[in-house]
């Protein structure tokens, strides 16, 4: 998969940018799945929250870009569906739109329903997550972002790439998410990490790594 791991979705000019160069072509002629399964785990997890995304009413832009078509991929209905019927509407779409909320629960529904497992045939797929869902592709996301606890019953998620993410840097929302906090994260981890702001997004393409962003970060460990 080609990836664009967004802090607070396509956020600025910048983002887009890269997304489409993902895409290799306008979005107005690209289809988009998007997921909104993170939004219903953990504490705070309410039925608003994956309406928001699915509809286009979420502050964070992810689902009204403009794609030519949108349909809605319900990790936990999976299970009781035909495995061709559903991994035939993966393959034939040009991008995964990934909702944030709880990155464990999301990465408990992602090998439940076998979407994991189909992620290394994915070659052209551009897989887009927001907050949890671009930690979710990371080895671990620390104590600090555990709120569902999974069976596993550690912090361990997919490992698609070899760092971590600290999102919402300085966010209002998050006022606990300082830098100096990030640093404290960091540190427990056995991986090299990202910092990221709204502002800013990282792109793996073949296992180069860009960071893409109008705002502030910093990367914390040894490059991966």
């Amino acid at each position: 998969m080609k990836l664009l791991l967004t802090d607070s979705g396509i956020s600025n000019a910048s983002i887009l940018t890269a997304l489409v160069d993902l895409l290799g072509k306008p979005i107005a002629e690209a289809s988009a799945l998007c997921i909104p399964t993170a939004g219903y785990g953990g504490p705070y997890g309410d039925p608003g929250g994956p309406w928001r995304f699915v509809s286009g009413r979420s502050p964070n832009p992810m689902t009204d870009l403009g794609w030519k078509s949108v349909g809605v991929l319900e990790l936990t209905a999976l299970p009781s569906i035909d495995e061709e019927r559903w991994t035939s509407w993966v393959r034939e779409a040009d991008a995964l739109l990934v909702n944030g909320g709880d990155a464990l629960y999301l990465c408990h529904w992602m090998r439940e329903s076998g979407l994991a497992a189909l992620f290394p045939s994915l070659r052209d797929t551009v897989y887009v997550g927001l907050s949890a869902g671009s930690m979710v592709l990371t080895p671990r996301i620390g104590e600090e972002f555990v709120g569902w606890r999974p069976p596993t019953g550690d912090d361990s998620t997919l490992g698609v790439v070899g760092f971590s993410l600290f999102p919402h840097l300085d966010s209002p929302d998050c006022p606990e998410n300082t830098m100096a906090e990030a640093e404290r994260w960091a540190a427990k981890l056995e991986n090299p990490a990202y910092v990221t702001d709204a502002q800013t997004a990282i792109k793996v393409t073949d296992g180069d790594i860009e960071v893409v962003s109008e705002g502030r970060w910093r990367m914390l460990g040894s490059a991966p």
